[in-house]
């Protein structure tokens, strides 16, 4: 088509066209997207120096008009409504929008519902009239993390896809969008651009780590300067356009980072959300201390404030940066890669640029490429051809190398990922595994798991929460490996676990140098790739067994609760019975006595003896029987009382029993044929002479007299 005209977009005006790709697919969605990539940049430049992260969350929400009125936008006021009059509607009066943060009580007809329908509605109806209008919020997050230079902040802020974490290791992000995404939000939405205060330690590099905030000594660096920006972005052009960009002297002491954006959003609909992410990540982070308070400028009562405080205080090994795997690779990786490199042979290449190939390894390798390739031939002698046939044969030559190095990876650790859960979730039991390192196309991953079982708002069922590289993942669950491994894979059966009642808590962390994420969102990770599918499936099961030995005590607990219950609740129904069957004894006895015959009962003839008679039992305890009978000493509430006992005694030894297969003490503590004395130094004639002597159920210690 003639008409047509070629064009060519910079990637940040391709972002701002297409902003679902990055999660800012609505206004709410928008708002949880900024949030949670704030919040996640606050944790990485924490962890990149080893600081436990002290993250706090402000988000301030405003109407339309306070907008304006704060920005100074000019406005003409709110239009009056058209008079609707239908038939049978004369009368009705205009009813007048009002401002977007102002209500109005309006009176309509008796005969109008507040539809403005006839016959619906009742005398003296109040309906109130709201005007529309969009949301705005002030959002700020501040860190204590490493801040970042002064100069570097246009460009670390405002040019989309320029980042530090395009190597291969582990991290959070990966393209260099985060707040430059937020910044493009902010812009569409309200125009108004971003502001950033931050202060920074030369020498302590931000985003890919590199050297330490706290000193030989133990004190936390400070440093000299506080920098002041306030940042817009040329979608255009994709590059920072800087509006105001100063420092001053750091009089607060303090280092870190807070951001402030201004978006448009949606809080009723995304409020859920946005604690229900701030709740997993403090269960993925319970070294961070994170805090969120939010207030309504035209509503005081519908601000909220959550607290999740350090539950721990080691934090993950940082992640290093390693070389790409030679089943991982491509054409295009492989021609950017002989391209820059600095060795001068091929061998030293595929040894020195590619980890997991060993000398040996690499001369094979030469060898089975054919003649036309020699080990030392420079890497720019190679040709496409060449190349696409080096690709090839590391892609399939998996046997001749080592596996991806794992020390590319930071995963939580079962010790914090058991007090993250308790920290949030309260369980009454947990389980944690680790599956061993596994890699997929050359990409190595770590699966770690836990399965807990009840615990505050637990619901009945499956619950699984899901995490990729220690970010929380909200949305599409249902199609994520985690989910389907839990629904379909378990056999929750086997492990005396019933998944339609028991309130069963899944959590499954996958951490990857390429976490196979699903759809543009990010949100799921498939489960088509077997290795993964597997891993999880592995870590699930190995919790399970934790779980299946406890459980089995703890139901064998319950059936002696049970049974206990079920015989107390029939004692007095059999004391009765039995006190019957012995008052019927003694009045016989007597009637002997006395020489009172007494005809045979139809069961005595039949088996030859009465039941008192199949008694075992000696004279002289028939006798004493009957006499207590007869003194009223062996009554109904007796025998209640008796057998009461019995059954108590029973099913707390049988509750001893099951607490001694576990490690519980199961002998009383009154027993001392067990205890051994036990003298540090013996020095004393006689030690039970001593005073203030420390006892234990296990020994007594006897202090020395200094």
């Amino acid at each position: 088509n003639k008409d047509e005209i070629q064009q060519s977009k910079s990637p940040a005006e391709f972002f701002a066209e297409n902003q679902s790709i990055a999660g800012f697919d609505n206004a709410g969605k928008s708002l949880y997207t900024t949030l949670r990539e704030l919040i996640e940049n606050s944790l990485d430049a924490c962890e990149s120096v080893n600081v436990l992260p002290d993250i706090s969350v402000t988000i301030e929400e405003m109407t339309q008009v306070q907008f304006n009125k704060m920005r100074g936008v000019p406005t003409g006021g709110a239009s009056p409504a058209k008079k609707k009059k239908k038939n049978g509607d004369e009368g009705v009066e205009d009813i007048q929008l009002v401002d977007d943060d102002e209500e109005e009580d309006v009176k309509l007809p008796g005969n109008v519902n507040p539809k403005g329908k006839k016959g619906a509605g009742l005398k003296g109806t109040t309906k109130k009239i709201r005007a529309g209008g969009e949301a705005y919020f002030i959002v700020t997050v501040r860190d204590n993390g490493c801040g970042m230079a002064h100069d570097a902040i246009p460009d670390l802020l405002g040019r989309v896809l320029s980042g530090s974490k395009y190597g291969v290791r582990q991290t959070r992000g990966k393209f260099g969008l985060g707040a430059k995404m937020a910044l493009i939000w902010s812009k569409k939405s309200t125009g108004v651009p971003i502001r950033i205060k931050t202060s920074h330690v030369k020498g302590v590099r931000s985003g890919g780590g590199g050297g330490s905030l706290v000193t030989e000594e133990g004190e936390r660096k400070i440093g000299p300067k506080v920098s002041s920006c306030v940042l817009d972005i040329d979608i255009y052009k994709n590059c920072p356009r800087i509006i105001e960009h100063e420092q001053q002297s750091n009089t607060e002491k303090w280092i870190g980072t807070e951001m402030q954006v201004l978006v448009a959003g949606n809080w009723t609909t995304y409020k859920s959300r946005v604690v229900q992410y701030l709740q997993q990540l403090a269960i993925i982070t319970p070294y961070a201390r994170l805090g969120m308070d939010y207030s309504n400028r035209s509503d005081e009562k519908k601000g909220m404030t959550l607290r999740f405080e350090r539950r721990s205080e080691q934090m993950p090994a940082q992640a290093r940066e390693v070389k790409h795997h030679p089943t991982s690779v491509n054409n295009l990786l492989v021609q950017q890669l002989l391209e820059r490199t600095s060795n001068k042979s091929l061998i030293k290449f595929l040894t020195g640029d590619l980890s997991g190939i060993t000398p040996t390894a690499a001369k094979k390798l030469i060898q089975k490429l054919g003649s036309s390739f020699d080990g030392d031939m420079s890497p720019d002698e190679l040709d496409d051809k060449q190349t696409t046939r080096l690709v090839q044969l590391l892609r399939s030559s998996d046997s001749l190398f080592k596996s991806p190095d794992g020390g590319c990876l930071s995963p939580l650790g079962e010790y914090n990922l058991n007090l993250g859960i308790q920290k949030v979730v309260e369980p009454e039991i947990i389980a944690t595994a680790r599956d061993k390192p596994g890699a997929y196309d050359g990409h190595p991953f770590i699966v770690e798991a836990a399965v807990s079982l009840g615990g505050k708002d637990a619901k009945e069922g499956i619950t699984v929460v899901r995490f990729a590289n220690r970010i929380p993942l909200l949305f599409e669950g249902g199609a994520d490996v985690a989910t389907r491994v839990a629904n379909s894979k378990i056999k929750w059966s086997t492990y005396k676990i019933d998944h339609k009642k028991d309130r069963i808590g899944v959590f499954v962390s996958i951490v990857s140098t390429k976490v196979p994420f699903k759809g543009t969102g990010k949100e799921y990770i498939g489960d088509d790739i077997t290795e993964i599918q597997l891993s999880v499936k592995r870590a699930l099961q190995s919790c399970c067994q934790q779980l299946r030995a406890h459980l089995a005590k703890r139901n064998a607990l319950r059936d002696v609760k049970e049974r206990k219950s079920r015989l107390l609740k029939y004692i007095p129904d059999v004391s009765r019975s039995l006190f019957g069957i012995l008052e019927g004894m003694r009045k016989r006895k007597l009637e002997e006595e006395e020489g009172v015959g007494r005809r045979a009962s139809p069961r005595k003839r039949v088996a030859g003896q009465s039941p008192a008679k199949r008694l075992k039992m000696s004279e002289r305890e028939k006798t004493t029987i009957m006499n207590n009978i007869s003194q009223g000493k062996l009554t109904v509430d007796t025998i209640k009382e008796r057998l009461i006992e019995a059954v108590e005694v029973t099913a707390n030894a049988a509750i001893g029993d099951n607490e001694d297969e576990d490690g519980g003490k199961s002998k009383s503590k009154n027993d001392d044929s067990q205890r051994q004395p036990l003298y540090i130094v013996p020095i004393y004639d006689d030690p039970k002479q001593i005073q203030h002597v420390i006892q234990h159920p296990l020994f007594d210690f006897f202090p020395m007299n200094v």
